[in-house]
């Protein structure tokens, strides 16, 4: 009975080792399945909103979730990264009106802008990780172009199976971990996966981006730059025998026509839409600059708004205003429009040498002020010189001119 019992206590033990060794067991395949959320982001260095996302949206996100999230960022400025930006265009079908940056793509779904990828980012994280995560988006080329080949640590042990002759037949699918390289535990954080951005191109290499549209900046450019100077050249010359005549009746047509043009940019600065753009340039990415805010507060188009309401104001003023007033408001039109010139050569500059893209609207708004510039310095007339005598003399004068 003794060896009984012993027998009987020896199996209990062994089938609560088993028990518990098949617990063990049966939680590190949950553990090791973690899911993750894997996503991509393309940006410009140059881009504003990007700036926003990249600096303010992701960075508490990546304190929330931890190894969970991954996000791959790539720029649009390397050839690379722009080549990236048109597969993924063409593979999800992207349709113009929504194309630009910030573009983030998760799984098959885009958000762009920096309105829309924080308000439906958070929630589309808790939705994939409840759903079990997702896996990079499929665009061609991404895999590749984010885990090459030549970057795998070569120390790393490989697995007792890889020796093994591959079987037949087409590879399997590969798991979200083994796409990256990596486990969910060692998985890199967001933001750490970058593709391109390293360098800093110069401004003939943003020049270079795009010839025609940047070309037609360019020619653009130079003719403010001389109607500029033959202006400054009238008024100087002319000094105080400057006057004003009455501003002619193009003037409100054309400060009509740039303030729709002040008007739409102001709309998708604020808010954050993508512009319609024409064949030429590409004015989302100049919209998206930080250059399309003034201090980083005032949206450009907005201040164009502006200035043209202060040109028809002036205008209106120097024509039907009250004679006290006249001169003064006739005066402040040429001002007015002298410096919205300079001001538009400064953006114009910006565009090929700086952000390396063309605004077709910003370059309809530079030919318009500066058009209004010539019709306002065309008013202006200079005063006669005046002949002064001297006042008559002892001696002079009828009786001496006799003698």
């Amino acid at each position: 009975m003794g060896n009984l019992a012993l027998t009987g206590r020896k199996i209990g033990q062994a089938l609560l080792a088993g028990l518990l060794l098949a617990l063990v067991l049966g939680a590190s395949p949950v553990q090791a399945a973690e899911p993750v959320v894997r996503a991509v982001l393309f940006y410009s260095p140059y881009c504003g909103h990007c700036h926003k996302v990249m600096t303010e949206v992701l960075p508490p996100l990546e304190e929330e979730y931890g190894d969970r999230l991954q996000i791959a960022t790539v720029s649009v400025e390397e050839p690379e990264g722009d080549a990236l930006y048109d597969a993924a265009v063409e593979r999800l079908e992207i349709p113009s009106t929504r194309r630009g940056v910030p573009t983030l793509i998760v799984g098959k779904t885009v958000l762009i802008g920096s309105r829309e990828i924080p308000e439906r980012l958070p929630t589309m994280i808790e939705d994939l990780l409840a759903g079990g995560g997702v896996d990079w988006p499929d665009i061609p080329g991404l895999t590749e172009a984010l885990f090459p080949k030549e970057t795998a640590p070569a120390e790393s042990a490989a697995p007792a199976e890889s020796a093994a002759p591959a079987s037949p037949g087409p590879p399997a699918a590969p798991s979200p971990a083994a796409a990256a390289g990596t486990s969910p535990a060692t998985a890199a954080p967001i933001a750490a996966l970058v593709v391109g951005g390293d360098s800093t191109p110069g401004p003939f290499d943003n020049l270079a981006r795009d010839p025609v549209g940047n070309g037609l900046a360019v020619a653009v450019l130079v003719g403010m730059l001389a109607a500029l100077a033959w202006t400054l050249f009238i008024v100087r010359r002319a000094g105080n025998s400057l006057v004003a005549r009455a501003p002619a009746l193009a003037i409100p047509v054309l400060s009509v026509a740039g303030l729709g043009v002040a008007a739409y940019l102001a709309y998708a600065e604020t808010a954050q839409v993508t512009a319609v753009c024409g064949p030429v340039g590409d004015c989302n990415t100049v919209q998206q600059s930080p250059y399309a805010w003034l201090f980083g507060v005032i949206p450009i188009g907005l201040l164009g708004l502006v200035g043209y309401l202060f040109i028809m104001a002036t205008w209106a003023a120097g024509r039907f205003g009250p004679p006290s007033l006249v001169q003064a408001a006739r005066l402040g039109l040429l001002a007015t429009t002298v410096a919205g010139t300079a001001f538009s050569v400064y953006l114009t500059l910006l565009e090929p040498f700086v952000i390396g893209a063309t605004c077709a609207w910003c370059l309809t708004s530079a030919v318009i002020m500066t058009l209004l510039m010539l019709i306002a310095v065309r008013s202006m007339a200079v005063l006669p010189q005046r002949r002064v005598e001297s006042p008559p003399g002892p001696g002079s004068g009828p009786a001496s001119a006799a003698a």
